[in-house]
C-alpha cells in the first residue's frame, strides 16, 4: 500500500482489495468509536487494541512508512529514467487486479452490472475532469477533506489528484501546510476524521449488506482508473509552489519497436505478480 501511493494514480486501497486486507481495514478504522473512547478512558488497553484490531494497524501502518521511505527515491529514479516501464507494470498489475478481485462477486446480478459500471464510470470521469478554481471558505475546506479522504480509501482514486481536480491542492498541501496555517488545515482535518469515521462505516454497512454490488463498484473502480495508468501518454502539468503536479494526460498510441516489446513485457510481469499473489494467499487460506 506504501509503494501503491507513491506512484501517481495508482491507489493504496486498490492493493489492499488486491491483498484481501479491505474488508478489514475498514471494519478497523469503523471500530474507533464511542466504545473504544469507554476502553481508552478506563485504561483497559489490551481490550481497546482487540476491539480496534490495533495490531493489525499498527503492521499495516509500519510496512506503509516503511515503502514510502525507502522506495521514494527509487521509484523517482525509476520515472525519471524509465517511466513506460514503470507504469506497464502497474497497468498490468492493476489490470489483472480487476479480474481477481471481480471473480470474489458470488453473483454477477443486475445490481453488481450496474454498480461495477457506475464505478468505473466515476474513476473514468475523474481522470478526465477540468480543475476547478481554488476556494478558502470554510464549509468548502470541509468538504475537500471529506471527499480526499474518502478517496484515499477507495480503490483507484488518489486524494491528492482530487485535490488538485477540486482547485485547492496548491492552498492545503503547499501553503497551509509551509505555512502551518491552522485557518486552512483545521478545517480540512475535521472534514478528513468526518470522512473516514463515517465513510468506513457506509463501506463497512455496504459490503455486509450488499456484499456482491459492493465488491463490483470497488471493481469499476479500478478498471476505470486503468486510463491514468496507461504506459502511453503525455503528462499535463501545472507548477504549484516549488512542486510540478500532473493535472491532466494526454493518451497516446505505442509505436511498434523495442520499447514496445519491453513495456508489453512488463505488462505481463504486473499480471503474474497479481497472479502468484493470489496463489500464496490461497495457500494461506487452506492452512
Amino acid at each position: 500500500m506504501g509503494t501503491a501511493n507513491v506512484i501517481p494514480g495508482v491507489s493504496g486501497g486498490t492493493v489492499a482489495l488486491i491483498t484481501g486486507v479491505f474488508v478489514r481495514l475498514i471494519n478497523a478504522i469503523k471500530s474507533f468509536d464511542a466504545t473504544a473512547i469507554k476502553l481508552l478512558g478506563q485504561g483497559k488497553f489490551k481490550t481497546f487494541a482487540q476491539h480496534t484490531d490495533l495490531v493489525f494497524l499498527s503492521t499495516l501502518f509500519a510496512g506503509i512508512i516503511t515503502a514510502i521511505v525507502s522506495l521514494a527515491h527509487l521509484l523517482e529514479y525509476l520515472f525519471a529514467n524509465y517511466p513506460t516501464y514503470v507504469w506497464s507494470y502497474f497497468f498490468g498489475l492493476v489490470l489483472a487486479s480487476v479480474y481477481f478481485v471481480g471473480r470474489t462477486v458470488n453473483k454477477w446480478h443486475s445490481g453488481a452490472i450496474i454498480s461495477f459500471i457506475i464505478g468505473a464510470g466515476i474513476a473514468i470521469s475523474i481522470s478526465v475532469l477540468t480543475p476547478a478554481s481554488e476556494n478558502s471558505s470554510f464549509f468548502y475546506l470541509i468538504l475537500c477533506g471529506i471527499v480526499a479522504m474518502c478517496s484515499m480509501i477507495l480503490p483507484g482514486l488518489s486524494g491528492s489528484f482530487v485535490l488538485i481536480l477540486m482547485g485547492n491542492y496548491q492552498l492545503v498541501m503547499i501553503d497551509a501546510i509551509n505555512h502551518f496555517d491552522l485557518n486552512i488545515l483545521l478545517p480540512v482535518a475535521i472534514g478528513a476524521v468526518v470522512g473516514l469515521l463515517l465513510f468506513s462505516r457506509f463501506l463497512s454497512w455496504l459490503l455486509k449488506r450488499f456484499p456482491d454490488s459492493a465488491i463490483a463498484l470497488l471493481s469499476g473502480f479500478i478498471l476505470g482508473s486503468l486510463g491514468i495508468l496507461w504506459p502511453w501518454k503525455e503528462e499535463i502539468t501545472q507548477q504549484f509552489g516549488d512542486k510540478t503536479k500532473v493535472i491532466a494526460y494526454q493518451w497516446l498510441l505505442p509505436e511498434v519497436n523495442a520499447q514496445l516489446f519491453f513495456a508489453l513485457l512488463f505488462i505481463i510481469l504486473g499480471i503474474l505478480s497479481i497472479a502468484a499473489t493470489e496463489i500464496w494467499a490461497g495457500k494461506k487460506e487452506k492452512k
